[in-house]
């Protein structure tokens, strides 16, 4: 026996299916999937990292109840010209940095590609700095190649 409304029986297949269908387009997850909306929202359009040159440096405060001013740059992405503030990780890893200096981002690690921890809006986080490792400049194992 079936529900009220609910389409049954020896030919109703297409009916439910185009119930179920219906149906799937109020799934926030579905809707967002076919839609392709995350791509068209995300500035790096998919990939895993990005090239971009630095506008400025900034310092960003923390959220509560935290008190710190983590330190960040603004960044033109070469592959489509848009705008992104990026971490900069460790201690001292801004001076390593100057404007119009090219950096590659990459995410920055918070659930579902949102921004991560204290710091509010900032998704991404710099990982080299003109080609080298901001980690291997940090322990002093290469120098900064001027650009």
């Amino acid at each position: 026996m079936n529900a009220v409304g609910s389409a049954g029986g020896l030919f109703a297949g297409r009916n439910v299916q185009k119930k179920r269908q219906r149906f799937r387009w109020s799934d926030r997850r579905y809707k967002r999937r076919i839609l392709r909306t995350k791509l068209l929202a995300d500035p790096l359009a998919g990939a895993p990292l990005a090239r971009g040159l630095v506008l400025e440096k900034k310092g960003i405060e923390s959220k509560q109840p935290n008190s710190a001013v983590r330190k960040c740059v603004r960044i033109q992405l070469i592959k489509n010209g848009l705008e992104v503030t990026a971490f900069v990780p460790k201690d001292g890893g801004v001076n390593f940095i100057e404007e119009r200096d090219g950096v590659w981002v990459d995410g920055i690690g918070g659930s579902r590609g949102r921004s991560m921890g204290d710091l509010p809006g900032v998704r991404y986080k710099v990982i080299a700095v003109n080609g080298i490792s901001l980690d291997a400049l940090l322990k002093g194992k290469k120098q900064k190649a001027a650009r």
